[in-house]
């Protein structure tokens, strides 16, 4: 993927990893597309960044993909990279009902939004230069948080779907990249939670060198020693992070 003159859609650009990624972008010449459904933060961002362009749309609804597809294609027909970054992280206890809505959304906005997107937008990228489908999955992805186990499932399923993405369309003139953090200083939906992990301009600079040196993976600390991890070591992991955060609780 090269890093400048690209038209970059980015969904949950509107603050942490995605907003980190689409300033940098912008640094470096890329027209930004960013898509939230926080109206205070796109308008924050139309009055700073003047350049970007700005949609609100709800992309756990399938509608609003739609309209989302269209409304930007139409506006920046030169749209060759789709950044799959929205994601939302719940502590559901499995025991206990709550409504189904509140999963369903967790499972719309991490899981079905980058497929139908990616679906949505195959063949107009197809007939772009430099075109790429970008997708933030998880750490998580490998070895499930028990504590988060939707937003777990979601990220494991994004990373097998990636896989079998650049498959497909591995004789197409595209490039399908993962981008997948460990516990990075961002809210996720739940402000506070995360102010322990990682700095979130170190950990977008590391994303930054990764796409310049062409990784199709992109990992970083934890995400990297679960990538990477046997099978005895997911176990002993999956215990020893789960059994901590048990005995924190």
């Amino acid at each position: 993927m090269l890093l400048k003159g690209n038209t970059i859609l980015i969904t949950g650009g509107t603050s942490g990893i995605g907003f980190a990624l689409a300033k940098r972008f912008s640094d470096l010449g890329n027209q930004i597309l960013v898509c939230g459904t926080n109206e205070k933060k796109l308008e924050e961002i139309s009055i700073s960044y003047p350049s970007w362009a700005t949609y609100r749309f709800d992309i756990s609804l399938p509608e609003e993909r739609v309209k989302l597809f269209q409304k930007t294609t139409e506006d920046f027909p030169e749209l060759n990279v789709v950044f799959n970054n929205a994601g939302i992280q719940r502590y559901p206890k499995l025991s206990e009902v709550e409504p189904w809505t509140d999963l369903e959304k967790e499972i719309d906005v991490n899981l079905g939004a980058p497929i139908h997107l990616s679906m949505l937008f195959a063949k107009h990228l197809f007939a772009k230069k430099n075109a790429a489908i970008l997708n933030t999955t998880s750490g998580l992805s490998h070895i499930p948080l028990a504590y988060a186990p939707i937003y777990s499932a979601t990220k494991a399923a994004l990373h097998s779907f990636t896989l079998t993405l650049r498959f497909q369309f591995r004789n197409q003139p595209i490039e399908v990249i993962e981008v997948s953090p460990p516990m990075v200083d961002t809210d996720l939906g739940i402000p506070n939670t995360h102010t322990a992990s990682l700095n979130l301009d170190e950990y977008a600079d590391t994303v930054m060198i990764g796409l310049q040196n062409g990784e199709l993976e992109i990992t970083t600390g934890y995400s990297t020693i679960t990538a990477n991890a046997s099978r005895e070591q997911k176990n002993e992991i999956f215990l020893s992070m789960n059994l901590a955060r048990s005995s924190s609780n």
